[in-house]
């Protein structure tokens, strides 16, 4: 391991740590919001969650994300660890899993978005197209939530990163 300077090093991982916290926050917030909507059936209140997890998938998790990708990155050369350690494969890995997960996502709440909206304007009920994409909606966030969480440390135990 080469030399760390301790305040690059401190800031760095802070805000590591800071864009963890809003990844999680975010997505568990936006991801209890919405399956609660969608249980009340309520096209209003389904169509209010759904813009407003939209947007913070713009406005936290996208910007989050890319923070997490750029400052473990940096974490990796100021510690001296490189790509090529196993903890560090499965933690890409993981990684990657998660926004695979994450991006069809992101298209289904857009998705039901556009239904939820179309449907309180015309006073229709939602079609069964929302109720498919919901169910999605669940095994797909639920597939990428505990991998987009968690960091292995170099020993390979893992942690959650908050």
């Amino acid at each position: 391991m080469r030399a760390i300077n301790d305040m690059d090093y401190s800031v760095v991982k802070s805000i590591h740590i800071l864009s963890a916290t809003i990844l999680f926050g975010t997505g568990l917030g936006s991801a209890f919001y919405l399956f609660m909507a969608n249980r009340k059936k309520d096209i209003a209140g389904i169509h209010f969650a759904v813009t407003y997890v939209v947007l913070a998938d713009w406005l936290f998790t996208t910007p989050a994300i890319v923070v997490q990708f750029v400052t473990g990155l940096w974490l990796l050369h100021l510690t001296g660890y490189t790509l090529s350690d196993r903890w560090v494969r499965w933690s890409v890995a993981l990684f990657v899993f998660a926004g695979l997960c994450w991006l069809p996502v992101v298209r289904m709440q857009i998705r039901m978005r556009g239904m939820a909206q179309t449907a309180r304007q015309s006073g229709a009920a939602l079609p069964q197209a929302y109720w498919r994409l919901d169910r999605c909606w669940i095994v797909a966030g639920s597939l990428a939530f505990p991998g987009g969480d968690r960091h292995l440390l170099p020993d390979g135990r893992q942690t959650v990163s908050f």
